[in-house]
């Protein structure tokens, strides 16, 4: 790494269920790591809802990794309707209209850090 906050970076370690839960507009966030000075990534664990509401960033890259879902559980990607299921990754890049289809659980990679300035809704 070339600067010198990533230089500086050291090995951190959460319990991803111990962090508080936020509200976000998929449902529940827990959020790591995007207050850690140079870090490439945040890493969140998503409790979404029935009532995820369609977004999306400008900055911000994210690969969703279902953890947890029902039958019929998918992700809407601009408008499109696409099946997914535990083990499915989606890699969802800036300006994609997205949101999850039924109550799942996600682990949420966001590139650069998460900043909530970053979330725009239609």
């Amino acid at each position: 790494m070339e600067n010198a906050a990533a230089e500086s970076l050291r090995p951190t370690v959460v319990e991803l269920t111990q962090l508080p839960a936020v509200r976000c507009p998929c449902g529940w966030a827990r959020r790591a790591f995007a207050d850690v000075p140079g870090a490439p990534m945040s890493v969140h664990r998503v409790d979404i809802t029935e009532d995820a509401r369609a977004h999306y960033h400008k900055e911000h890259a994210e690969t969703y990794y279902v953890l947890e879902c029902g039958t019929g559980a998918a992700i809407e990607l601009n408008g499109e309707r696409v099946p997914v299921g535990v083990g499915t990754a989606v890699m969802i890049p800036p300006g994609v209209r997205h949101r999850a289809l039924g109550p799942m659980v996600v682990l949420n990679v966001v590139v650069p850090p998460f900043d909530p300035a970053d979330e725009f809704f239609d």
